[in-house]
């Protein structure tokens, strides 16, 4: 079985894979969103591509625990997503996922525009990682 996690943004979506043992997530690839069908094609063909059997995408909830405009936005996408695909679509608290993201890529010395290229794709795997830690326990 493997697992899709997702760090939807306004501009790019951030994708990670599990491996098949569901213990480490991947950081695949980052979509340049084109438009909500175009955007879930592309998920919907990762999906096959891996053969993933479930999709967690971040809900970037504030600090406080409190839901802002931007967990609309990504609850939003999840629903239509949901009526695309036929696996079970699911959120997980990412607060603080951009944040270590960026933090890991400053520690590795990568220029601010390499960064601009990976930061979403990075923050997905840090999204399902704990998504994969938490159903360990």
């Amino acid at each position: 079985m493997r697992i899709l996690g997702l760090d939807v943004g306004d501009k790019r979506i951030g994708i990670a894979v599990s491996d098949e043992l569901c213990m480490c997530a991947h950081g695949v690839r980052t979509i340049e969103r084109k438009g909500i069908k175009e955007d879930i094609r592309q998920i919907k063909e990762i999906c096959e591509e891996y053969g993933v059997e479930e999709i967690i995408a971040g809900l970037p909830i504030n600090m406080d625990g409190t839901s802002g405009f931007r967990v609309q936005k990504v609850q939003d996408f999840v629903s239509l997503l949901k009526e695309q695909v036929s696996i079970p679509v699911n959120t997980w608290d990412e607060r603080l996922s951009t944040v270590a993201a960026e933090r890991n890529l400053i520690e590795a010395d990568m220029s601010r525009k390499k960064r601009k290229a990976v930061i979403d794709k990075i923050a997905a795997t840090i999204i399902l990682q704990g998504y994969l830690d938490s159903m360990a326990h």
